[in-house]
This record gives C-alpha cells, structure tokens and sequence, in this order.
C-alpha cells in the first residue's frame, strides 16, 4: 500500500525489525519514545495493550491521530474496569467481582469455588489467569505474582470458544469476519476453525453481539470480540482485544481480505470490504516448546509443507520461550473436516528443535 512504517519495540530483533522504516527500541510504557514516535507518524496504532494509555491520551487530546481511542485501550488494560463497562452497557459477560469484594458478595455464583482468579492488569494470553479450588489457592496464587488488583470469574460451562474480528473506521463503517472456533490449551489459543460449527442462528447471535460491543467503545481499527457458548446456549463475552489478534491469523489465506489490511483501511478511514470465507480454514500456532529456552529450528519442514493447502508463517522470534508463539500454520481445505485432518497431520509434523 506504499505506506512508511516506524515502529516501537523493546526488542531489536523482533519480527518486524527486518521490515520497518524506523525501529525505535524503547519499553511500550517509554513516555519519550512514544512521544517521538508520534513525531515520525502521521496515524499511531497499537497491538499489544501493554502501550502507554495516559500518555497516549494526552497525544490525543493534541489532536495526534491515534487509533484505536487511547480512551479504549485505557478501558480494556484493566480486566475488571473492562467488565464492569461492558455490564454497564447492558452486554453479557460472567459473573465477576474484585477480589477484596467477594467476602462481603452477596452474589452466591461467587461464593462456591472452583473460580477463576485473574490479574486485572498486566495479563493477556492467559498470563495471571489461574483456576482456583480454596482460599489457599488464591493465597498462594497472590503471592506467587507481583502486587495489584486481583479479580474473581465464576467458572463458564461453555460447549465452545468463539471469536469475531470486527472492523470500524472514522466513518462509522462496520464490517465483522466470520465468527471463528477457538481451541485453548493452558489458557493459550491453540487452533482456530472457520467456518465455526455452530448453527446459522447462533452465529447470527454472535456476530451481533460482537458488532454491539465494538459500537460503544471508541476508536476506529480491528477489534477481537472473545465469546463462550454456554452449555445452556447463552453467549457471553469473555475479553476484548483492540487489535489484530491470534484468532484472527487465518483471514490472511482465508478470507478475501485479511485483518491486517483490514486494520490499516480502518485506522486510514478507508472503505471497508466485507470479508468473505474462501475455504473452510484451520490455523495452528507454533508453540515454544515447555522443554527449553534459547535458539531453536523448525525440523520436519518437508513433511509439513508436503500437506497440501499448508501454508506455514514463522514470525522471526529468534528465541524460544516455554508456550511462546513463535509462528503458525494456517489449512485451507474443501470442507472443514478435511481442513482439521490436515492439521492434525501437521500437528505431528510441527517440531520445535533446540539450537544448541
């Protein structure tokens, strides 16, 4: 698209250093390199939530382009604050309450354990999310994490994970993706189905609950709207993500148009096409093994680009790190099944080997 890329990232080497026009080197929450970022950009954007919110505001309010709002990201670093807006706004979400706040609840969802105690800031893929049994576990959970604000969730029956990506610019154009299946390992995004196997109606449930959610919060760019399908058929709103997301990977071979280019239209107040499936798609991430830490190289190569409808993206991470999403591959097949029976082939076939 002709565009001149800066970017900020604490790390010299990370996968987009080799692409940039400017790779500034600073901490997300680095005040003067955001700064001087903003001097070098016409538009800012975001995809980690990790990004400076106040500093970002006050750019804002210098009338320096920023999206999605600075005001949204503020909202949904904080998992409890992001909750409390979205119950405010009439949407679905669990039953939640601030740690400190459950002794004194009267709400009886919360009183029985198993919960799910999650750190309210700070925490994003899974990080700070731990499954609670007593009042020992959230003890021991406490101590075990750096000081802050804890939170508690009831536990979901849910009988699938479901996502949305939607995307919005300055215009108010609105235009969501196809609602993807999502499957978790360890609280990490393990693979990603689309079409999602839910019936017509339900997905019509979801992608309007994902188009609601994006409609009051502020700011033009791709959004992730994180769902569970209840056992009982009820969808609830798990997290949001201001940003290009993991579930989202699969539009690049899936869909007519991908939630990257999605993104850049949105935040450059472009039309928005509405994305259409081309093949039913898998997407599985590479993940850093649990064993090690350090260089490492993709063995097996052959036998996975061998899988046809395989396409394999490793993003440039030059370290490996238990659980750490170092790339994925993405399936595109005639029918769904087809397309998980080849994942499951490449599954087999993905190994992350050490270096040294």
């Amino acid at each position: 698209m002709s565009l001149k890329v800066h970017i900020l990232d604490p790390d010299p080497d990370c996968p987009a250093s080799s692409l940039a026009d400017e790779l500034l080197v600073a901490d997300f929450r680095n005040q003067t390199a955001i700064r001087r970022l903003s001097e070098l950009a016409d538009v800012l954007t975001y995809e980690i939530e990790l990004a400076d919110s106040d500093v970002l505001i006050d750019l804002s309010r210098a009338r320096k382009p920023i999206h999605p709002a600075p005001e949204t990201l503020k909202i949904i670093q904080n998992k409890y604050r992001q909750k409390v807006f979205l119950q405010e706004k009439k949407l679905p979400v669990p039953n939640f309450a601030l740690l400190e706040d459950v002794a004194r609840s009267t709400n009886t969802d919360l009183e029985r354990f198993p919960l799910i105690l999650k750190a309210c800031e700070n925490s994003y893929d899974g990080r700070g999310n731990r499954l609670i049994y007593s009042e020992e576990d959230i003890a021991n959970a406490v101590s075990e994490k750096s000081p802050g604000k804890w939170m508690v969730e009831e536990i979901i029956n849910f009988r699938k994970e479901l996502s949305v990506m939607v995307a919005r610019n300055e215009s108010c154009q609105v235009s969501s993706f196809p609602v993807a299946e999502n499957i978790h390992s360890d609280s990490i995004l393990d693979t990603t189905l689309v079409p999602a196997r839910i019936s017509k109606h339900t997905e019509g449930i979801v992608q309007d609950i994902a188009e609601k959610t994006i409609d009051v919060l502020k700011g033009s760019g791709i959004f992730c709207v994180e769902m569970f399908l209840t056992t009982n058929g009820e969808i609830l709103i798990n997290e949001i993500a201001p940003r290009p997301h993991n579930s989202g990977h699969y539009s690049i071979e899936g869909c007519s148009i991908s939630q990257f280019e999605q993104h850049i239209r949105a935040i450059l107040n472009l039309p928005l096409p509405k994305p259409r499936l081309r093949s039913p798609t898998v997407m599985v991430n590479i993940l850093g093994p649990r064993e090690f830490e350090g260089e490492y190289y993709l063995d097996g190569l052959n036998e996975l680009l061998s899988i046809e409808g395989l396409k394999l993206h490793l993003y440039g991470k030059r370290i490996s790190k238990p659980r750490r999403k170092l790339g994925h591959v993405t399936i595109t097949a005639a029918s769904i099944s087809d397309a998980i029976d080849k994942s499951r082939k490449a599954k087999s076939n993905l190994r992350i080997m050490n270096k040294t």
